[in-house]
């Protein structure tokens, strides 16, 4: 019987127990997925919890992914070079090894004929917490050119992108206020990072204003990993100027099979998975 959960907060909007309970099912394994919602300050009594009550491994998400990291026994390459992760298994020891699915999630949500025009583009990322981090690594690892990171504080931001600059030194990277973002002509892809939009947590809205998203290029792309709801107000309004989008919930299915295979070894359908989620959404 497996046992595996997720923390983070906020987490009403969640679609990880409903994800992860369908790839059980979708490889004949018996098991449960708890939510557990858990602010910054409760992180070290949660992990107690986790590991004294048949926990095998865990997901983490905002705004646990970096602290996380201070508890970990090792990680994986894609966690260290992220500083942050997001897959957590309990080893028999009950010592903690961290994994990061998110850029496996992130770069496998890209159309494969779209990833190969991404090489040598700028892009735009909003936000600089953990998934942010993971995505400079998705796009170092397309070969695109340069990184523009708009961030609120870049104090903070700082630190992230000087760590992704020594692992990615061919990439160009930079902290911009995000305030200063008037202009979207000259990137390639618009990835938002930050949870305005999502569900409980300023539905409805949009980082960036419509006049700013207006000045895309049409064969550019919008990419907010925000998953739920399905259709945030920036992929609506990316919609509504005829540019393209990707949705989050892609990357969430991905990153979220990707993290079940490293806690059973086994590969669960991504299909069945992602018609779970929708499933829930329409209810």
């Amino acid at each position: 019987m497996y046992k595996f959960g997720l923390i983070g907060y906020p987490l009403s909007h969640s679609m990880s127990k409903v994800i992860q309970e369908a790839a059980l099912k979708s490889v004949g394994l018996e098991g449960t997925y708890e939510i557990l919602e858990t602010e910054q300050e409760d992180l070290v009594t949660r992990l107690k919890y986790l590991r004294t009550n048949g926990f095998q491994g865990f997901n983490v998400t905002i705004p646990l992914k970096v602290p996380v990291t201070l508890f970990l026994s090792g990680v994986d390459n894609v966690a260290n070079v992220t500083g942050s992760a997001n897959t957590i298994k309990i080893m028999p020891d009950a010592s903690l090894m961290g994994y990061n699915t998110d850029v496996y999630g992130f770069v496998e949500a890209i159309p494969e004929d779209y990833r190969k025009s991404l090489e040598n583009q700028n892009i735009a990322v909003l936000g600089s917490g953990g998934a942010a981090r993971a995505i400079g690594v998705g796009l170092s690892i397309l070969k695109v050119s340069n990184i523009d990171f708009y961030v609120r504080n870049i104090v903070n931001a700082s630190t992230m992108v000087e760590a992704l600059r020594k692992n990615f030194p061919n990439v160009r990277m930079t902290c911009k206020q995000l305030e200063s973002l008037t202009n979207l002509s000259d990137y390639k892809m618009l990835v938002n990072t930050t949870p305005i939009g999502m569900k409980s947590k300023a539905m409805g809205l949009s980082p960036i204003d419509e006049d700013i998203i207006k000045t895309m290029n049409k064969d550019s792309i919008v990419y907010d990993i925000v998953y739920n709801p399905l259709k945030t107000e920036l992929i609506k309004i990316a919609k509504r100027n005829d540019i393209q989008t990707i949705q989050g919930l892609d990357m969430l299915i991905y990153q979220g099979a990707k993290a079940f295979e490293i806690w059973t070894g086994k590969k669960p359908d991504v299909m069945k998975m992602k018609i779970a989620a929708l499933e829930e959404m329409v209810d």
